[in-house]
């Protein structure tokens, strides 16, 4: 793997760039049809669903928080609530998670947020060498070490996934 960086560049690249993170950029045709844009990319990629990440906005009752889990995976919502210390976490809804992460919904990259977002990683994505997350556009995605990917977040790692 090596840095990547093109004329392409997203604001996600750009920052594993700056920090000077190793990762690989995976560019793969995007339909709009389709209705789980993580299993797209895993299809489109040839990659196991373990491996792909998908990010999801969760709201605490007080702030935003981001939740990262394979593809192949659903969120646990009480893991959740209990890896943050609060009561109980819901999904926040597409308009709110990109106004505050300033992505849209199907490319929410995890890196590079419009402000940071305090990010728990389901503890499973350290059973991989490593992993892909949404570079910020649909049909492109970054694959890096679970632990880069834990460092450029500021994310901790707790089992969040079922």
């Amino acid at each position: 793997m090596g840095r990547r960086s093109d004329g392409e560049a997203t604001p996600a690249l750009a920052a594993l760039t700056r920090a000077g993170i190793t990762f690989t950029r995976h560019a793969y045709q995007h339909d709009p049809r389709s209705a789980s844009y993580g299993a797209e990319a895993a299809q489109a990629l040839g990659v196991d669903p373990e491996r792909v990440l998908k990010t999801l906005v969760v709201d605490t009752g007080n702030t935003l928080c981001l939740a990262i889990v394979a593809v192949s995976r659903s969120l646990d919502l009480k893991a959740l609530a209990r890896a943050l210390g609060v009561k109980k976490v819901a999904m926040a809804g597409s308009s709110r998670a990109q106004r505050a992460t300033g992505h849209v919904v199907g490319a929410i990259s995890p890196i590079a947020q419009r402000s940071r977002l305090r990010t728990v990683i389901d503890a499973r994505a350290r059973d991989q060498a490593t992993v892909l997350v949404s570079a910020g556009r649909r049909g492109l995605e970054i694959e890096l070490s679970p632990d880069d990917l834990a460092t450029v977040t500021g994310a901790t790692f707790d089992p969040i996934g079922r």
